[in-house]
């Protein structure tokens, strides 16, 4: 037996034993062929799962509210849309509740304030629970009356309810001009537009865009809309909010290209599609010497451009949102935001709160159990715990379920790859690295972390290389430019570059005490004993019980670290 927070749909057709009394093979031939053909896509496409199929109607089981309340809507304009004899309408019913799971079956409130809701729909029409409502209220753009509190049958409290007046004008499988947006930022990226004389040129724009998407599509935090639904607005006319609304995305994504002879221009913006002001727009300028590695770097650049972009808009959105109203994603966002820069114990320990709270609203949200992983692997690489054997325990559990719960989210495989690193379980480490970058080639911090794991297992030239290509993909993300710095700085020391790596710790702009290890270290190796000594009494200021013992306990995990413990006694660090 599992209890758990699910969102439920309880759908009936209308009329049922009238219909069979009348028709009974033309209904079961009707329902049954609008169920293959309209219902059960549907239902898979917003990832639902039919926990029962009764004769004049179903009951799903959906693990995001919001794919719930998106497939209703759907549903009631698809079987408007269908053609079929006799008519067939349904009603149904959203609430969002707790659920008993046993053999398969569900029970519980959660399911029986659906059905209840289901009952009191009018035909064609959504009833949704308060609860639903709450949920989703701040992003839905249909006609929604408020019913107020109702006694529904065999529940003991009164239920808030809210019936939706599905738009039907234009019905059809698979279409709706009233959607409430995803969980997570949403994009549709619309096809780049030839500005060359030669027509003949089409392909290579429809290739930008093409590339565009499929890399954005990468990016597991993203809701990225489908190659055939964008094109499908290709040379069109077009209002951004209605696209939004027609597409239920959040942000829109166009530009163009123009060649002329051996050089080509690609402009890109980012729109927001619920206000369509203008957040973000570039020009690229390149030869065409190499035509695909051309087309490479500029959906590359393009990809990491909007991605940073679309997190911040998300970021801001979830800080003018009371605790109350905020989502699972809005809780992930804060926890990121967090862990970004950590000033200390006290940014950790608030982001594993957010993580907590987006855990409760959402227990399969795979994502935030990684970036709770995460906080306690950055919480014992910075030495603020006092509890590091315990964290690497708790980094383990967290990154291994989160990896469980969506095995193709590269950050799942990023927070195991380091969780096994710091267990000293080095293939391991190496192995979910490797699948995190194979997942999503193009995110920086994977490659920079990649780079820091290569080097910490005994291959700094292979690590040097991750984290280069992750400064050439994002060179301008200012807010972890230090990490970056220190990543590169200590994989030069691990291959004797000790001058170059000077220069990145010098770099790396705050003081702590990580930076100043490292750099006094690197200072030994030069011959320069004073000034590593000074970094030394630097770093006894911050962190006064620093001894070598200690490093060696934190950091057993890091292959070659005796020619770094080595210097720390030579730079004054207490043994």
């Amino acid at each position: 037996m599992e209890r758990r927070l699910a969102a439920i749909l309880a759908a009936d057709l209308v009329g049922y034993s009238r219909l069979m009394g009348e028709d009974e093979a033309g209904t079961l031939a009707a329902l049954t062929r609008l169920r293959k053909e309209v219902i059960e896509p549907l239902i898979a496409a917003y990832r639902g799962r039919v926990v029962k199929l009764i004769g004049d109607g179903l009951l799903v089981e959906f693990q995001s509210v919001v794919d719930a309340v998106n497939c209703s809507l759907v549903w009631q304009q698809s079987v408007a849309g269908a053609i079929h004899t006799p008519p067939l309408r349904f009603r149904i019913g959203v609430n969002l509740g707790d659920i008993i799971i046993e053999e398969g079956d569900i029970y519980g409130d959660g399911v029986n304030v659906a059905a209840r809701l289901q009952e009191i729909a009018e035909p064609g029409d959504v009833c949704l629970s308060g609860t639903v409502f709450e949920h989703v209220g701040g992003r839905v753009d249909i006609a929604v009356d408020d019913r107020g509190e109702q006694q529904l049958k065999n529940i003991a409290k009164p239920v808030r309810v809210y019936a939706v007046k599905v738009d039907q004008s234009h019905a059809g499988v698979g279409t709706t001009n009233r959607r409430l947006l995803p969980d997570k930022p949403s994009i549709a990226v619309l096809p780049f537009t030839n500005m060359s004389d030669d027509a003949g040129q089409e392909l290579f724009s429809d290739g930008i865009t093409e590339d565009i998407i499929t890399e954005l599509s990468r990016f597991r935090s993203l809701f990225v809309i489908a190659r055939n639904s964008s094109f499908a607005y290709k040379g069109r006319a077009l209002n951004v909010k209605d696209l939004g609304r027609d597409l239920g995305v959040r942000f829109v994504a166009e530009g163009s290209v123009r060649r002329a002879d051996n050089r080509v221009r690609v402009t890109a913006q980012l729109i927001d599609a619920l206000t369509g002001s203008h957040l973000w727009a570039e020009r690229y300028d390149r030869d065409l010497e190499d035509i695909f590695a051309v087309q490479d770097e500029i959906t590359r650049r393009i990809v990491t451009s909007l991605v940073p972009r679309i997190e911040v808009e998300g970021l801001d959105s979830a800080k003018r949102k009371a605790p109350g109203d905020m989502r699972a994603y809005d809780c992930y966002l804060r926890a990121k935001s967090l862990m970004d820069l950590p000033r200390g114990t006290a940014d950790l320990e608030q982001a594993r709160e957010y993580c907590d709270r987006a855990i409760q609203l959402d227990p399969s949200y795979a994502r935030v159990h990684a970036y709770k992983a995460l906080s306690y692997i950055i919480e014992n690489d910075l030495m603020l715990t006092e509890n590091p054997v315990e964290w690497r325990t708790k980094a383990m559990e967290c990154a291994e379920l989160a990896t469980a719960l969506d095995p193709m989210d590269e950050v799942c495989h990023w927070s195991l790859g380091e969780a096994a690193h710091q267990a000293g379980q080095y293939d391991r480490a190496r192995e979910h690295m490797a699948r995190a970058r194979e997942i999503n080639p193009n995110n920086p911090e994977i490659l920079a972390v990649s780079g820091y794991i290569d080097a910490a297992t005994g291959d700094p030239q292979t690590g040097l290389r991750h984290v280069e290509m992750a400064l050439e993909r994002d060179p301008q993300k200012l807010s972890w430019y230090h990490w970056l710095r220190q990543f590169r700085g200590i994989i030069l020391f691990m291959s004797g570059q000790f001058e170059a790596a000077l220069r990145d710790f010098n770099l790396s702009q705050v003081p702590s005490s990580h930076t100043l290890r490292w750099r006094a270290a690197t200072l030994v190796q030069l011959g320069r004993l004073v000034e590593a000594r000074a970094n030394v009494q630097s770093l006894l200021a911050i962190r006064p019980k620093t001894t070598v013992s200690e490093v060696r306990q934190r950091y057993d995990y890091i292959l070659n670290l005796d020619q770094h413990l080595d210097s720390l006694r030579l730079a004054g660090l207490p043994e």
